[in-house]
């Protein structure tokens, strides 16, 4: 008997989409990696159906399966399959509720989900139990290279991934967006002058600061241990620094009570920028271990700082370039070692090397 005469059998669901009829079936997390077939071979990218394997995703997709087993959400893999299929309704040749039977000679191919299918992959040698779980699977008729090639285009060409400050202010598995979210709500320097969903402030925006930006120089601020957890202390810690440093800047002052705009900042001063803000962390950070009993008193030195766009002799080459913001991990360093001057600390050698290139 051929191949053809065994089955892959799912349950599933029939509807169509543009007059070609669809499944979705339910597969176990165990059969992913024996059924799917991912077209790797190293043809040209005119010949195939799908982008090259990025390896360096699946680690970080199978350790998010691994360390979340009770919670982690997988959206459905999307298939053709190149042979004959049959659909056996549960109770008549048109309910839509069946089992879906595709021969074990047909070869499957994935067009949308491969960085998941590699990840589960992994999972599963980590945590067999997961095999027993289930994946979504949209099943579509192959219909040959230019139909998957258009179906990949056309599943990815609105795809749109959220902005950090949103991402940020809904994940609660992260302890730095934790932390962001709880200086944002009762740190007094940005309480109420936070953008919570955009990544980017417009002209005509009353905020001061993003979610994001509060996340990047608060995890400065703390070290790479906030990546992980973030104890009650440390949440109090940075919130009472960022009090000091806005009770620094007259200017945030000025536009928590509304007697300037956050437009007229941002054209005007580079403290309004998330590279400076960033900065700020990186500098704190460094304070924080080095005078952790009277960084307050060092913190008051921003005061005397002229924050204007148009002191090129300190800002540029550092916040900006060519007279422009820069967010670039280089402009960030120098502009910390500018603040970390002002707090009156000894540049590292890591710091010194970035001033002389």
């Amino acid at each position: 008997m051929s191949e053809n005469s065994y089955f892959h059998s799912f349950p599933a669901v029939r509807g169509v989409q543009a007059r070609r009829e669809f499944y979705i079936a339910m597969c176990p997390l165990r059969l992913v990696p024996k059924i799917f077939v991912f077209d790797e071979e190293e043809v040209p990218p005119e010949m195939r159906a799908q982008r090259t394997l990025n390896r360096a995703r699946v680690p970080e997709i199978a350790d998010y399966l691994v360390t979340h087993p009770a919670s982690y959400v997988l959206s459905a893999l999307t298939a053709s399959v190149d042979g004959p299929v049959n659909f056996v309704g549960s109770s008549g040749a048109d309910t839509p509720l069946g089992m879906l039977q595709v021969p074990m000679g047909a070869r499957i191919l994935i067009n949308d989900g491969q960085h998941r299918r590699a990840a589960i992959e992994e999972a599963v040698k980590h945590r067999p139990e997961l095999g027993q779980e289930n994946v979504p699977v949209l099943f579509f008729s192959d219909e040959g290279l230019q139909r998957s090639q258009q179906m990949f285009a056309d599943l990815n060409k609105y795809a749109v991934r959220p902005s950090h400050s949103l991402s940020t202010l809904y994940d609660h598995r992260d302890a730095a967006s934790e932390l962001a979210r709880f200086l944002a709500a009762n740190c007094v320097t940005f309480k109420g002058l936070t953008e919570m969903e955009k990544s980017t402030i417009s002209n005509r925006s009353t905020k001061l600061f993003t979610l994001s930006g509060i996340k990047h120089a608060s995890r400065a601020l703390l070290g790479p241990s906030s990546r992980q957890t973030v104890s009650t202390e440390e949440k109090l810690l940075a919130q009472s620094y960022w009090e000091a440093v806005g009770e620094s800047i007259p200017d945030w002052e000025r536009a928590r009570s509304r007697q300037i705009s956050t437009a007229e900042l941002r054209q005007e001063f580079v403290h309004a920028h998330g590279v400076t803000l960033h900065a700020l962390g990186i500098a704190g950070s460094a304070l924080l271990a080095a005078h952790p009993k009277d960084w307050r008193s060092r913190v008051k030195h921003l005061r005397k700082v002229d924050w204007s766009r148009r002191n090129a002799s300190l800002w540029e080459g550092r916040a900006l370039q060519n007279g422009r913001l820069s967010k670039a991990n280089t402009s960030v360093q120098l502009t910390a070692n500018s603040i970390k001057t002002v707090y009156g600390l000894k540049l590292s050698p890591e710091d010194l090397a970035f001033e002389k290139s």
